[in-house]
């Protein structure tokens, strides 16, 4: 059984004195992003900032990077990415922002260099529509939310 994975080369420009994202294992689909603060940045009780990362890139043709919580901030601390998943279109050129939200009862402090979110790069599909009088009506579930049951 051999892994087969689509590798991608992307250009990447790093501002910050952190290192480059990286996979944290083989089976890792995410690398974690850091801080690019000057010091500690508290992040009050429902509040929301965008921390920048330092890092610019030049996204494929046909690709974007999704910005994605960290789940071990998420669950113990309450902090996570706001517009989860974030989309960074492949024509955006700009610093990499994380808008951070604190949903928790406790100020977090960001320390500088601290893993805050991770980014997949995922390729996109575009859509072409075909309006129509009526849906194709063999797949109706004939529900809504919910209609499944909680079991």
């Amino acid at each position: 059984f051999q892994m087969i994975f689509n590798m991608i080369n992307v250009g990447i420009k790093n501002t910050s004195k952190n290192e480059l994202p990286k996979y944290a294992t083989p089976g890792s689909s995410g690398m974690d992003v850091r801080a690019d603060l000057p010091g500690p940045y508290v992040l009050l009780p429902y509040a929301r900032t965008l921390i920048p990362t330092g890092l610019y890139f030049d996204i494929p043709e046909g690709y974007e990077i999704q910005v994605r919580p960290r789940s071990g901030l998420a669950f113990k601390k309450g902090i996570t990415v706001l517009n989860s998943p974030g989309t960074i279109d492949e024509d955006y050129k700009d610093e990499l922002k994380i808008i951070l939200i604190n949903t928790s009862r406790e100020p977090f402090t960001i320390e500088p260099g601290e893993r805050i979110a991770q980014i997949v790069f995922a390729p996109v599909t575009k859509v072409e529509f075909t309006e129509v009088s009526e849906l194709n009506k063999t797949n109706d579930r004939g529900g809504g939310f919910g209609h499944t049951g909680t079991k």
